[in-house]
């Protein structure tokens, strides 16, 4: 069994416990980061509360663990003092997966739809003229005595949250009213997220260690609030409960997160294409085969915190680390070879993505 990663942003089975969603924020006010969409959001609700009608439908893109969920929680309990209804672009395989939650809407609802890039074709036409209109057209039985019926539906507010807007057709893109990226977080951000978490936790802290913590979480919260709990363990096995920066320094390191928020698997990485294939450029599946993991893994797991601190770039031959990586590792830059360009390290070919 492959084991989870505590840096990594998709969401695990531990993050669904009680204690990690009362950390959730429950109203805009509470909402940490993101400034820009925040304002947007809360605004174009204030505008539809005014005018009595449901919210545009809105698209929210980004990498896990930054916020779209929560922000579909908050939107919903805001508009309509209830949850959202819930489902996933994996879970509709066929159009009538989806007649049930459309049926039962109520006028102004929250249907959420994660992964909604994922959505099969089919499921994905069937919704245009739910968003559209608010009906669909179902067709009962089949061949010559095949009929079609009409269903009205109550105006209600789709949100679709996505880490892959480039997979979604454009099409359905340009049904969402309202469409938002999420970027990664400050570290000063993160650090209020874990000072209201930590309050939240009853646990005595100390500022620098929360920002300890914040400065490891590559920039999302999900990442902070599980290193948050991690630490919190370590502080009162190992200590007397109370997070201090040394205390936090300790637990990050058993837990091998180091100083950028790397952790094993990543150093693997940027060790095996350094001294292995001389820093690059190597093709991914020679990484992945060199390195026994699978493709998938590296490409949507380790690489994309690579690429945006600058440790890894990306191109037509292959992946290339750059110095900052030598530097991270402590391995010298190599000196320039005779065809080489001053300042760049020696390189070779290897087989391309």
């Amino acid at each position: 069994m492959a084991r989870e990663r505590i840096i990594s942003s998709e969401a695990q089975a531990k993050d669904r416990d009680n204690s990690s969603v009362s950390l959730r924020p429950q109203t805009m006010d509470e909402m940490v980061g993101q400034r820009a969409v925040i304002e947007r959001v809360s605004i174009a609700m204030q505008a539809a509360k005014q005018r009595g009608e449901p919210l545009e439908h809105i698209l929210f893109d980004g990498p896990p663990g930054l916020g779209k969920t929560t922000l579909a929680h908050v939107i919903a309990k805001e508009m309509t003092d209830k949850p959202p209804r819930i489902t996933s672009g994996p879970a509709l395989t066929k159009q009538a997966d989806l007649m049930p939650l459309l049926t039962n809407l109520e006028r102004g609802d929250i249907l959420f739809i994660d992964e909604i890039h994922r959505l099969p074709k089919i499921v994905e036409e069937f919704l245009y003229s739910a968003m559209e209109d608010f009906r669909v057209d179902v067709t009962i039985e089949g061949g010559l005595r095949g009929r079609v019926v009409n269903f009205n539906l109550q105006p209600f507010t789709l949100i679709g949250a996505t880490t892959r807007a480039g997979l979604l057709g454009g099409a359905m893109r340009d049904r969402f009213g309202l469409q938002f990226h999420l970027a990664y977080y400050e570290s000063a951000d993160l650090a209020t997220i874990l000072s209201r978490s930590a309050t939240k936790l009853e646990l005595k802290h100390e500022d620098d260690a929360l920002t300890t913590i914040a400065c490891r979480s590559r920039g999302t919260p999900r990442v902070a609030n599980r290193l948050l709990r991690r630490v919190r363990d370590y502080a009162q096995v190992c200590g007397d409960g109370s997070l201090t920066e040394p205390m936090a320094q300790q637990a990050l390191a058993v837990q091998e997160v180091d100083g950028l928020g790397l952790d094993e698997l990543d150093r693997a990485f940027l060790t095996t294409l350094i001294k292995v294939y001389g820093g690059g450029p190597a093709g991914i599946e020679a990484l992945s085969a060199t390195m026994g993991q699978e493709r998938d893994t590296l490409e949507d797991v380790v690489e994309p915190y690579l690429l945006q601190i600058g440790f890894v770039t990306r191109t037509r031959q292959g992946r290339q680390a750059t110095r900052e990586a030598y530097q991270h590792l402590n391995l010298d830059w190599p000196a320039p070879g005779p065809t080489a360009q001053s300042g760049e390290p020696t390189l070779f070919s290897n087989s391309s993505d």
